[in-house]
């Protein structure tokens, strides 16, 4: 048996993610659904180590060996590429593949909001892209950098963990730097950057203090700058990341989130009504006003009814975009309230 084998069948099977865990088949996902592929029989502990092991070099070797988790990215010369997270469960190697296209696509191809490629355009600010694991966030940050990459003379910096999508050099300079080969960490490569001469900044993800700290400062000397969360909602978003910092901060903290986010753009991904592909539901916030007092004023909880009565400027909350959703036909009933945050809102615009 032979990983390059199981991921060559994942994409055959326009799989979006691999498991390899002891003792199972491996397992794909496909639209959402876990696949179980018998034909190569179960993993065993001995099989696991030695499939997962014969992909990496001696660096990465020690690094799992000493951490007991390894993130990084492989690629199938002439058939994809992958982001793999090896980790230990039961005292036997596992892991996780995400499959990236070759590819990447257009806003359009993602049936992704349109006003969303104004960001593209911001001279400067911070763009947040948030949302679950799997939801889509990498691809839709690949895209609007491209964009840029196609239609800006400026300079790209992206940091990530590890690097997913490969972009060209078109009308900008993209340099893309991988932490743990390029850079030790985030916080490291964001305290350097400025001496870069970077007009935008890519941060695969706000994950801790120091980072979101950073990302925050890039942001404020006047660089547009893309990141992402794991938050199901724009105001969430928002209280996260002021909730990273010590008490006393917060203040401070929240005058920069006011003076500097542009917009957050939340997805999730759903099954289409047919069942055999999943689609974007999204909420969409840009920053008004309104919205930077609430943010100042410890009012966050106020946001959701902001965005609500925006509809004109393109905002939408996630209960709008899946009873829309259901209107045009693309999704069930049943799949708009099952992710919906209020299902009585849900049902309510639905029967509108």
């Amino acid at each position: 048996m032979d990983i390059n084998d199981i991921l060559f069948e994942a994409i055959k099977s326009n799989a979006s993610d691999v498991h390899i865990v002891c003792i199972l088949p491996p397992t794909i996902r496909v639209h959402g659904k876990l696949i179980k592929l018998e034909k190569f029989g179960d993993i065993t502990p001995e099989i696991s180590e030695k499939i997962l092991s014969g992909i990496l070099n001696e660096e990465q070797k020690k690094r799992l060996k000493e951490r007991l988790t390894l993130d990084f990215s492989y690629t199938m010369a002439g058939k994809g590429r992958f982001r793999c997270s090896y980790y230990y469960q039961r005292n036997s190697l596992a892991a996780a593949f995400r499959y990236i296209s070759r590819e990447i696509p257009e806003i359009e191809e993602l049936n992704l909001p349109g006003q969303i490629e104004e960001f593209a355009n911001y001279p400067r600010g911070l763009v947040l892209v948030t949302g679950p694991t799997g939801c889509g966030k990498s691809t839709t940050l690949a895209s609007i950098i491209d964009m840029i990459n196609k239609n800006r003379s400026a300079n790209i910096i992206t940091i990530e963990d590890p690097i997913e999508y490969l972009f060209t050099h078109k009308k900008s300079i993209v340099s893309q730097r991988e932490v743990l080969t390029d850079t030790h960490t985030f916080e490291e490569a964001l305290k350097y950057i400025l001496r870069e001469d970077p007009d935008v900044i890519m941060v695969g993800e706000m994950r801790d203090l120091e980072t979101i700290s950073s990302t925050l400062t890039a942001a404020e000397t006047g660089h547009l700058v893309f990141s992402t969360l794991h938050t199901q909602d724009a105001p969430q978003t928002i209280d996260r990341i002021i909730d990273v910092f010590p008490t006393h901060q917060q203040r401070q903290v929240r005058a920069q989130l006011a003076g500097t986010l542009k917009a957050v753009l939340v997805q999730q991904l759903v099954p289409n009504k047919n069942k055999d592909g999943r689609l974007p539901a999204t909420e969409l916030m840009f920053i008004n006003d309104a919205i930077k007092n609430m943010i100042r004023e410890v009012k966050v909880h106020q946001i959701y009814s902001s965005i609500q009565a925006s509809g004109r400027r393109g905002m939408m909350t996630m209960d709008m975009s899946l009873a829309n959703l259901y209107k045009e036909g693309k999704i069930t009933e049943e799949t708009a309230l099952e992710k919906a945050h209020s299902i009585d809102e849900v049902k309510r615009m639905i029967n509108s």
